[in-house]
């Protein structure tokens, strides 16, 4: 194995873990901003009141991206697999 196969082993691990947790991170993001926003407008400061919307958010994108990263998550074990007998 040459050190150019394992830089794109690892440029292709990297990129299957942003694709894995970009979505739910920019989401869970996003809903923290926008109830930290009515949070201050409303002066209302319960704490708890940024879980309950961050969660229902993230498993909203979980249920409708999940096969999609799953699925690229199991090409690049399988490329990987594919590489073992080429080592």
């Amino acid at each position: 194995m040459t050190v150019g196969n394992i830089v794109t082993l690892l440029q292709g691990g990297i990129v299957q873990v942003l694709k894995g947790a970009l979505p739910v991170l920019v989401v869970a993001l996003v809903v923290g901003l926008v109830v930290a926003i009515l949070q201050a407008v409303t002066s209302i400061q319960e704490q708890t009141l940024t879980f309950v919307p961050k969660i229902l958010a993230i498993l909203a994108v979980l249920a409708l991206l999940g096969s999609f990263m799953f699925s690229s998550i199991e090409e690049y074990t399988k490329q990987i697999f594919r590489m073992i007998g080429n080592v």
